[in-house]
């Protein structure tokens, strides 16, 4: 047979890379295994960023932080006395108050609180209740509105205002009718 002979020319042109059986038996392991690694691999890459670093990891605080409420319910005793404003002073102001912390009015210190003083009662339970420069918003935590009042009412007090203590307001009537006449707010009086 010559190299011109059709019958070897179409003998070349089929012929592929594998030639024996042991190349066949290579080339079929391969293209199982080196699939399975790669998907492997991309597994163990995907997952790994989920991973806290070995030894860094606390891994009862964590489960407890992925499985916390997202919200509670908390009951009080809407019938309880209100605090006195020197013992919620105490609990929640005396630490910025009595020392004077980040700018805040020392109790007692006239001076800075007298330009306070003349903003009025309201402006004083506003900035106390919302927030104003580096002190946060006291509303809605442990304390009453009225009870944070009585707070501001009691440094302002010992400033050198006049302001009468605050008290509840009258919670709406059952069936709809006006509520009773809640407390007017105190009157911004200085000496």
């Amino acid at each position: 047979m010559s190299a011109n002979d059709p019958t070897t020319a179409h003998e070349e042109d089929h012929s592929g890379p594998i030639k024996t059986p042991q190349q066949l038996l290579a080339a079929i392991f391969f293209s199982f295994v080196i699939p399975i690694f790669a998907i492997i691999g991309l597994v163990y890459y995907v997952t790994s960023d989920n991973r806290p670093a070995a030894g860094t990891a606390d891994v009862e605080k964590a489960l407890a932080q992925r499985i916390q409420k997202i919200g509670m319910v908390e009951i009080r005793d809407a019938n309880r006395a209100l605090k006195a404003g020197a013992e919620v002073y105490a609990a929640q102001c005396a630490a910025c108050h009595a020392t004077g912390v980040a700018g805040a009015p020392k109790l007692g210190d006239a001076a800075a609180w007298g330009p306070r003083i003349r903003t009025g009662y309201e402006a004083l339970l506003n900035s106390a209740l919302k927030g104003k420069g580096a002190m946060g918003p006291q509303g809605g935590g442990d304390f009453e509105d009225a009870e944070i009042g009585r707070a501001v009412v009691h440094m302002a007090n010992a400033a050198g205002a006049k302001f009468a203590e605050p008290q509840r307001a009258a919670a709406p009537a059952a069936d709809g009718a006006a509520p009773a006449a809640s407390a007017p707010a105190p009157a911004a009086a200085t000496k």
